[in-house]
């Protein structure tokens, strides 16, 4: 740079009259002739910098040789732009260069650094370091950026102290498949990478740090696809002398400043609330989004007696049958559209879709023949159809009829383009303690087994294990879960009785549990907590649909990094200080 030192950002100059000092890469290069303009772009924008006949012919040379994703350095004066540009900050002014130095030169990259590109997004992540160039990724991380010091700055000013908890831990049960850390020293063991810093968090609790938050680096080894990545940073959190309102209060303060200072956006407090129990029977989804209606509706009464015997059938093996109605949709959704809508519900798991479409005066029905008189009528009252709509239906047990028209729902409201924009927020309580295990014929916890149940519930512990609710809560943002928390058990006596309702032995809690069984009885402030997804969050708040797109460097479908190679071999000599053979793939016949 021989002397130079930046005085401005590209996006940031201003003052006619000024000397100023910028660097960035060559955006853009319009050779007149006599006349050199060069857009040069740092991560604040473009700025125009101007050579013509008044420019020393050496400095004027040396541009006029300069490529796009030049690295430079320019000194000169801002003067007023002669043509003027509205889509940039800078567009009325530009730099008349006195000093230009080519601090590196670039090969022609292998697509053009342009935010409406078109090329292939695998192209792009195998030159990620070319793709985190384009301005839209870069506001993409400056905003996550932003996120996380907020984030910092609410929690730091309501006492909260950050804590960094160990990446390389025991192999606890935590719902998904554990990354695994070979040791070297200890033969044959492993470390797992977290999943979460749930235990370390609560034994923070115990501690009697009282207010705990991490930005943690988390990871999990499972299916990929858009709002999920195999390694992810939540704001992970807890408290110490609370219960449920406590935390959602205080989580609710950081949402609204959050999206206050980044966004410029007003979200009203209290945020709504369903129950878990609601929101399935509402929305078929424990994470609905809410901005728009088209709810399910149980029309079970009201067939049970038909001749239909896809529906009654499914009444009388303890099922249902509930519909939703897609307003204004007869003319969108063809016969046609609706087959399609058919094979994809049985992609999901049910059997098939029953149907009503009214075009005309008269509504056709795809089950009519085995309706009597009034029943059709009754049907459409039921769920407010009226001329012009069409009412979907699915009859199954409750399992497969809820999630699979929560689905449905969302695949048609995304095909009529219903959805408004927005930010809809929506706390889900009160989830099931248990669900039932067909498979294994008995009841497995849904959340960790350190999760609280509902004060009133205990007492069917025993008996009716269904009937039991946990003190546990998400935070959904349209229809993405951002959050999951619970209160948790601090009694040591109800931590045994949890553990026995799930069939677990004394000697298989010592191995997954015993350091935090043991850290329990010397004492524990009741504490409870969460974990806010800072990539999902960011993701949202970009209005963007893939994790990827807030994600430095991401992984893709099969958990690989396209530009580094990872995951790749290592030295055998690596492998024998490990004690690791590889065993070579069974080939399929």
């Amino acid at each position: 740079m021989q002397g130079l030192k930046r005085t401005h950002y590209c996006g940031d100059v201003e003052g006619i009259g000024n000397e100023v000092v910028v660097g960035g890469y060559v955006q853009k290069v319009r050779d007149l002739g006599n006349l050199i303009f060069i857009d040069l772009r740092d991560r604040t924008g473009i700025v125009q910098l101007a050579f013509d006949d008044s420019t020393d012919r050496e400095i004027f040379e040396k541009a006029s040789d300069c490529h796009s994703e030049y690295v430079l350095m320019a000194k000169g004066v801002v003067r007023e732009r002669e043509s003027k540009n509205t889509a940039i900050k800078t567009g009325n002014i530009e730099i008349d260069v006195k000093d230009l130095r080519v601090l590196a030169k670039a090969q022609t990259p292998p697509f053009e650094i342009v935010d409406d590109t078109n090329v292939n997004e695998e192209l792009r992540l195998k030159y990620r370091y070319l793709d985190l160039r384009r301005k839209v990724l870069q506001d993409n991380l400056i905003m996550r950026s932003k996120i996380a010091k907020v984030a910092r700055d609410y929690y730091y000013e309501n006492g909260f102290i950050e804590i960094e908890t160990p990446m390389m831990i025991k192999s606890t049960p935590e719902g998904a498949r554990d990354y695994l850390v070979p040791s070297r020293v200890h033969h044959g063991k492993f470390y797992a990478l977290p999943q979460s810093p749930q235990m370390y968090k609560q034994l923070l609790m115990i501690a009697g740090f009282d207010r705990y938050i991490q930005l943690a680096r988390c990871f999990r080894d499972e299916d990929l696809r858009a709002d999920r990545q195999p390694e992810f940073t939540q704001i992970d959190l807890e408290m110490s002398f609370v219960d449920v309102e406590d935390i959602l209060e205080m989580n609710e303060g950081f949402i609204q400043r959050l999206f206050k200072e980044v966004l410029d956006v007003d979200v009203e407090l209290p945020l709504p609330r369903l129950t878990y129990k609601d929101a399935m029977e509402r929305y078929g989804s424990d994470k609905p989004d809410t901005r728009f209606g088209m709810e399910i509706c149980d029309i079970s009464e009201l067939v049970k007696n038909c001749g239909f015997g896809v529906f009654t059938s499914a009444i009388e093996n303890g099922g249902s049958v509930r519909a939703i109605v897609a307003k204004d949709a007869a003319k969108s959704l063809t016969r046609k559209e609706i087959d399609k809508l058919t094979e994809y519900v049985k992609g999901i798991g049910a059997k098939g879709l029953a149907f009503v479409r009214w075009v005309d005066d008269e509504p056709t029905c795809a089950f009519a023949k085995f309706l009597g008189e009034g029943e059709l009528d009754a049907i459409l009252n039921k769920v407010g159809a009226q001329k012009g709509d069409v009412v979907l239906i699915v009859a199954d047990k409750n399992k497969v009829t809820l999630p699979v028209l929560g689905a449905l729902r969302l695949k048609v409201a995304k095909q009529l383009d219903i959805i408004p924009e927005g930010f809809n927020f929506l706390w889900i309580t009160e989830f099931p303690f248990f669900e039932y295990d067909e498979d294994t014929d008995s009841w497995l916890a849904m959340h960790h087994p350190f999760t609280m149940p509902m004060d009133e519930c205990i007492q069917y512990l025993d008996t009716d294990p269904g009937k039991v609710t946990a003190k546990a809560y998400d935070l959904v943002l349209n229809g993405t879960e951002l959050s999951s928390g619970s209160i948790r058990i601090t009694d040591y006596e109800l931590q045994q009785k949890m553990f026995q309702a799930l069939g677990l032995s004394d000697e298989e809690i010592e191995a997954k549990f015993g350091f935090l069984v043991e850290a329990y009885k010397y004492g524990a402030a009741p504490h409870g907590g969460m974990g806010i997804g800072l990539d999902r969050l960011a993701m949202i708040m970009t209005g963007n649909d893939s994790l990827r797109d807030v994600t430095a460097f991401p992984k893709v479908q099969n958990a690989s990094e396209l530009m580094s190679g990872a995951p790749n071999v290592v030295d055998e000599e690596q492998l024998q200080e490990l004690s690791i053979s590889i065993i070579p793939e069974k080939k399929e016949n």
